[in-house]
């Protein structure tokens, strides 16, 4: 399995991480502009003791007269003293020093090559250059005679280093409050990923994106319709089976329940807390079986799930079932009529009434080999050969002559996917006819089949009582029935729905004195949609 970090981890480096680079970021910023701005008060520093210097009276006076200097040095020795001053520098209109706080660099051209601004155009500034002690920021300002002559020149210096050093006695400070943020947000990351975890159930990023991806491909495998809303009744999910049952789209998501389902009894209870469970209900001539379940988060609502399908689906899946059930139970009635047959052959044989014995053979073998040459050699689809085989042994247990016409005859074999549909058309429409029959003194099913055309026909009659004329164009509403009992007016429902899979159709036409015909007609060419 992939090597993966879990949550916790990867929150923790990627917070430190990014902690980290503020920090440096921070750090820089803060460095930059904290000496930026200390050389530059230093520098108004140094600049604003330069044009002290600059007026006062000795000053000029040695610089006029070029005379003794040794009282001027004192004054400007004092001065640099008390503002922490590296140097003080008075030098003439040449450059020449006249007080340096050296003594052998008196008397020599001051260098930095930073005088010119002064001494040409007069002006006062900071600059910053190297000097004869090293880099330094300073205060350069001209001296001028009574006759606003220039006659000289006053710079005062800090050493660049001793500037750094007193913002750097702040940056520990920041350093501190930097190490306590970091801790701060390696404590809230941790705090951070608890929570997320708690939120997601402990499962890590990559379980819940597996998850998710499962999540959807089960909700697009299943047939039947899923439909969710969050607290506020709006839709949250709806799955491929939701839109074609309810004709709805992936852009309703969002939207309320009540505005993509108006007036419906899906959106109704979707909208409430309280429903659940199984209910049915009627959507666009739709009847659906539809089951709720709550949504909740923390023991509060957090939206409900419905999931639904056709009521007609669940009731062909029901009749395939009890098909498949009575084949089985027909087979075994089937099973012990023929041994009671074989025993009355017995019987006879043992009393030497041989010749009532052949007889009997020969007219149960005669009706079989025309029962076995129409359903094996006329009629070609396995689906319907079975369906047939099955209604005859049913037949036989129920006493019901069933006749099936020796002309019928199918060539045409149906795709695997029609055989459902197949079965509850056929099936039911046989089942309608054994039950119309079954008080009759001779009932009497016969069964004709056919494909020569581009349809296969299916005609099914019976000498029962008839259906009569007020109810015969009901026989198709889902819940009507002409029979007593529970769990009725399915039937023909079902077939409807199944001939509208295989875009046939069906003609009924009955006489309450001679019976019912029903004829179905399936295009060969349309085959199960």
């Amino acid at each position: 399995m992939e090597n993966r970090w879990p949550l916790e981890r990867k929150i923790m480096v990627l917070v430190c991480t990014l902690i980290t680079i503020i920090m440096l970021m921070v750090t820089v910023v803060y460095m930059y502009f904290e000496r930026k701005q200390a050389q530059d008060i230093v520098g108004q520093q140094a600049l604003t003791t330069a044009m002290t210097v600059s007026e006062i009276p000795e000053v000029k006076k040695v610089l006029i007269t070029n005379g003794n200097a040794s009282h001027m040095r004192e004054i400007v020795e004092e001065i640099r003293k008390k503002s922490g001053a590296e140097f003080i520098v008075v030098g003439d209109i040449d450059g020449i020093r006249y007080s340096h706080p050296i003594q052998e660099k008196i008397g020599k051209v001051m260098v930095g090559g930073d005088n010119d601004e002064a001494l040409v155009n007069g002006n006062s500034y900071v600059s910053m250059a190297e000097g004869s002690i090293g880099e330094s920021v300073r205060g350069k300002t001209p001296v001028y005679s009574d006759a606003g002559d220039i006659i000289g020149i006053v710079s005062v210096g800090f050493l660049l280093s001793k500037v750094d050093s007193t913002y750097q006695e702040g940056l520990i400070g920041i350093l501190l409050w930097l190490l306590f943020i970091f801790i701060m947000g390696v404590g809230g990351s941790l705090i951070l990923t608890r929570n997320i975890r708690k939120d997601t159930f402990g499962l890590e990023p990559y379980q819940i994106a597996r998850i998710y991806k499962e999540r959807g491909a089960v909700l697009e495998a299943i047939s039947e319709g899923v439909i969710a809303t969050d607290q506020f009744g709006r839709v949250t999910l709806i799955n491929q089976s939701a839109k074609d049952i309810l004709g709805v789209t992936e852009d309703d998501i969002g939207r309320p329940i009540q505005e993509v389902l108006p007036d419906s009894d899906i959106a109704h209870v979707l909208g409430r807390e309280e429903a659940e469970g199984q209910f049915e209900t009627v959507y666009q001539d739709h009847q659906l079986v539809v089951r709720y379940k709550r949504v909740g988060e923390d023991g509060r609502y957090g939206g409900k799930v419905a999931s639904f399908q056709r009521r007609s689906e669940i009731q062909e899946l029901i009749s395939t079932l009890s098909e498949v059930q009575q084949y089985s139970h027909d087979l075994r009635a089937q099973t012990h009529e023929y041994t009671n047959k074989l025993y009355a052959i017995s019987g006879w044989l043992q009393l030497g009434r041989i010749n009532k014995a052949l007889n009997f053979i020969h007219e149960e073998t005669g009706q079989q080999k025309t029962y076995e040459r129409v359903l094996f050699e006329q009629i070609h689809d396995p689906t319907i050969q079975a369906i047939l085989i099955g209604k005859l042994s049913k037949a036989s247990e129920k006493k019901i002559n069933f006749i099936l016409d020796e002309t019928s005859s199918i060539e045409y074999e149906w795709p695997q996917k029609a055989a459902s549909p197949l079965v509850t058309i056929i099936g039911n429409i046989i089942d309608n006819a054994f039950e119309a029959v079954s008080g009759q003194a001779h009932p009497e099913v016969q069964v004709y089949t056919t494909d020569m055309a581009d349809d296969l026909i299916i005609e099914v009659t019976d000498n029962g009582k008839g259906i009569p004329p007020d109810l015969l164009e009901r026989i198709h509403e889902q819940g009507f029935s002409t029979k007593v009992g529970k769990d009725r007016g399915f039937g023909m429902a079902l077939v409807q729905a199944s001939l509208r899979e295989l875009n046939g159709s069906l003609e009924v036409s009955s006489d309450e004195r001679e019976g019912t015909i029903v004829t179905i007609y399936i295009p060969k060419g349309g085959g199960a949609r």
